[in-house]
């Protein structure tokens, strides 16, 4: 069995190359030229022998390869495989953001940032994104709106060439930079648990590491964090220390309002890594927040209450359609039926995972495009005229 043992890291190596390095980063790429034609000899020594454990070996890690790499692409982010409709990469400030609208003064130090995270590599955010970003940008005009994207180069200051980067850098109060996945979780129970080799061949990895980030950037910096699927509506500063019910004895990470260090995001840093379960759909989000609110209220069933210092807002704060019925989002509405429904609102989540295939009309009474042209106008502007212009290619 002692041959079985060199074998292995060396069928890592060749069948999961990324896995030989805590990350790409720590290895260079001329080591692993170097290292591949020794592993190989070594592969193919074993295999000629006829050995059976090394028969064995080989077609485990070949099924279980080609069974990763086809499960991840079912699972894989849903937003990064959106298509995104902007025509041009050229954005003008004056037609899009006037000057009228108050956003020139900039965030002010005293004032929380609001927090985005982009945990996928792509680039080329789509309009429910861009909507995200302006309407918070909108709504928070004293506060920093910190976009992290994954996919956004470390060493590289320009951002890439596309209309929402464009739109977005309209507003002076927003920022985009790069995630620093190691640096983030540094100094927190996250750290060990985000650098285990196998973590990224997870079934549920992007929405779990997205779960991940927003309860460390709560716990060390504080503020509000949002998914990019959210349309705000007025100011959620006054919102602290709170996360909000989805529907019953549910909460929800997707809105989350603390302040620097808080408890209870440390006990939920702590249940993360303590009651960890990568392969089951919301346990490490929704469920882990709901475990930790129950202990922290010593509840069994949780209402629209404060605890301890701590809010769970009524699901018509953030979550006014609740994600069983987010066809509704599609459907016209009278501008009555829109005041009534949102009059008690602060935000609307989308559910982008569920919504994200269904076509929108622009322009049209739906619900999600009214809440497009009032929350963020400058996204629906630029939809309206890609729109158009595909109209005028069609015919």
């Amino acid at each position: 069995m002692k041959k079985a043992h060199t074998l292995l890291p060396c069928l890592s190596g060749f069948f999961f190359p990324s896995l030989q390095a805590v990350s790409g980063e720590q290895a260079l790429a001329g080591e692993r030229m170097f290292r591949m034609p020794s592993c190989l000899l070594k592969l193919t020594r074993v295999v000629l022998s006829h050995k059976p454990w090394a028969l064995f070996t080989l077609i485990f890690v070949l099924v279980s390869f080609t069974y990763i790499k086809l499960y991840l692409g079912i699972w894989e982010d849903p937003e990064s495989r959106v298509p995104t409709y902007g025509l041009s990469a050229e954005i003008s400030c004056d037609h899009y953001v006037p000057s009228a609208l108050n956003i020139t003064r900039g965030p002010s130090p005293s004032a929380g940032n609001v927090f985005f995270v982009e945990t996928s590599k792509q680039t080329a955010p789509s309009y429910l994104f861009s909507c995200s970003v302006e309407s918070a940008a909108r709504t928070h005009p004293a506060s920093r709106v910190v976009v992290f994207m994954r996919g956004l180069a470390k060493k590289n200051t320009s951002l890439p060439k596309h209309w929402a980067f464009s739109l977005l850098s309209c507003f002076p109060n927003v920022e985009f930079r790069p995630l620093n996945l190691i640096e983030l979780f540094s100094g927190t129970p996250l750290a060990q648990w985000y650098l285990w080799p196998l973590r990224h061949w997870e079934p549920y990895f992007f929405p779990v590491l997205s779960d991940a980030c927003r309860i460390v950037l709560m716990w060390k910096f504080g503020g509000i964090y949002l998914d990019t699927d959210f349309i705000v509506l007025r100011n959620l500063q006054n919102l602290t220390n709170a996360l909000g019910i989805q529907d019953h004895d549910v909460l929800n990470g997707a809105f989350l309002s603390f302040t620097p260090k808080h408890k209870f995001m440390e006990l939920c840093m702590q249940d993360f890594v303590q009651d960890y379960n990568g392969w089951v759909w919301g346990h490490q989000g929704p469920e882990l927040l709901t475990r930790v609110f129950k202990k922290w209220c010593h509840i069994r069933t949780i209402e629209s209450m404060s605890c301890q210092g701590v809010r769970a807002l009524a699901p018509e704060v953030v979550y006014p359609i609740p994600w069983q019925g987010w066809k509704k989002l599609f459907e016209a509405v009278s501008a009555s039926e829109f005041h009534k429904l949102l009059q008690n609102t602060y935000a609307v989540h989308v559910w982008n995972k569920l919504s994200h295939k269904t076509k929108l009309e622009i322009p049209s009474q739906a619900l999600l495009a009214q809440l497009y042209s009032q929350f963020c106008p400058a996204t629906y502007a630029k939809m309206k005229q890609d729109s158009e212009q595909l109209s005028r290619r069609a015919v």
